[in-house]
């Protein structure tokens, strides 16, 4: 479950709740909405554009009559409408956050001004698909667990709604011979077929009040601390939050990006309420003129090593890729946790569902053989 929160961030991690003010683009009925996918076509395609000479202008109009997503074809459009009449590039897609977050916004006004705007593209799209690559990690880490639990449910609810019924007349003869096991999953039928509604409708109301707690302030501040608190998962949401925060600070240093505003942009991307308090703490110590390094001083989420090379590189001004160096170390061993996890999930969820049929195989066949010795 836990796995599957963050999934859903790194999904939506650069979108924002609601449109701009004063923003009008209406989504058709039964249209998708603009995704990671969407704006990944559209970087890559502006820099191979912007590559072979054609005009920013003109390559927005190419790109609109190649979209196929309702909405990202609107955004394209307003932008383009933008730059006409005279807005710069950035200030455009600023008007769109639900599509393109902050830290896209800064890199593109920073290469406006630069005039490496292609570079900065190409490093847009490199992220994406990094990011994109994470989540289909996740997505693989998780989908057998799930599937092997979803499985085990449904071969439970079978066994004990259709086959243990028709062993409940036969096994009367011999009820107080039965085993614990056997008495427990025939009381367990019964309520189960006598009282189905109920226990159908409490299943949904505990899911629909769990779904509201978690999105509730309590609730989403209780799950971020548990996921940086539980043993076996803390590593892994460390990690991934460190991966993402860190390619944001060092992608927008290297292209000419503030501090502040680079960590200003990696508030879009974390969600974690706790790991956005240590980032507060490090703009609070860059404020005050202590720098990166003192304010990761005490964060419990960097390593020693790491936060050693954070304060040589801000003393060396090469903090950027310093911070681009950490990333992509924290991303191998995050690729390697995650197989490692997936391949330990998978004996233990067989166990476990061995087990789990072993009890209802055995809480069948051994009152069947003590039947059977009585009629003999």
């Amino acid at each position: 479950m836990a796995i599957q929160f963050d999934i859903e961030e790194l999904e939506e991690s650069t979108s924002k709740d609601k449109k701009p003010a004063g923003l009008s683009l209406s989504l058709p009925v039964g249209g998708k909405r603009a995704g990671a996918s969407d704006r990944m076509f559209f970087t890559e395609q502006l820099a191979l554009l912007l590559e072979t000479g054609e005009s920013l202008f003109g390559a927005l109009t190419t790109i609109v009559k190649q979209t196929e997503n309702a909405e990202m074809r609107a955004i394209v459009e307003k932008v383009a409408q933008d730059i006409s009449e005279g807005r710069s590039f950035g200030a455009a897609l600023s008007e769109h956050p639900e599509v393109f977050s902050s830290t896209y916004v800064n890199l593109i006004s920073a290469s406006e001004s630069g005039g490496f705007m292609h570079e900065v593209l190409e490093q847009l799209l490199h992220m994406d698909e990094k990011r994109e690559q994470l989540r289909s990690t996740l997505v693989s880490a998780a989908t057998y667990p799930m599937f092997l639990i979803a499985f085990s449910f449904a071969v439970v609810v079978f066994v004990l709604v259709v086959v243990f019924p028709k062993f409940g007349t036969m096994f009367q003869s011999i009820y107080d011979q039965l085993p614990a096991s056997t008495k427990v999953l025939m009381s367990v039928s019964d309520i189960m077929r006598q009282y189905w509604i109920f226990l159908v409708a409490g299943v949904a109301a505990f899911f629909i009040a769990f779904r509201q707690w978690l999105t509730s302030e309590s609730g989403s501040a209780r799950v971020d601390y548990l996921k940086l608190h539980t043993p076996g998962v803390r590593d892994i949401f460390t990690q991934i939050y460190l991966v993402q925060s860190l390619q944001v600070m060092s992608l927008s240093l290297n292209n000419g990006v503030s501090v502040m505003e680079s960590l200003d942009a990696c508030r879009d991307v974390v969600r974690n309420t706790l790991f956005r308090n240590q980032i507060a703490k490090v703009e609070e110590s860059v404020q005050s003129g202590s720098g990166v390094a003192a304010g990761l001083a005490d964060s419990p989420f960097l390593p020693d090593l790491a936060k050693h090379m954070i304060a040589t590189g801000e003393q060396t001004g090469n903090l950027g890729k310093v911070m681009g160096r950490i990333c992509v170390y924290y991303e191998t061993q995050l690729t390697k946790r995650l197989d490692a996890v997936s391949k330990l999930a998978e004996p233990i969820m067989l166990l476990i569902m061995g087990v789990v049929v072993g009890v209802l195989v055995s809480s069948l066949i051994l009152p069947i053989f003590k039947l059977s010795r009585a009629v003999s």
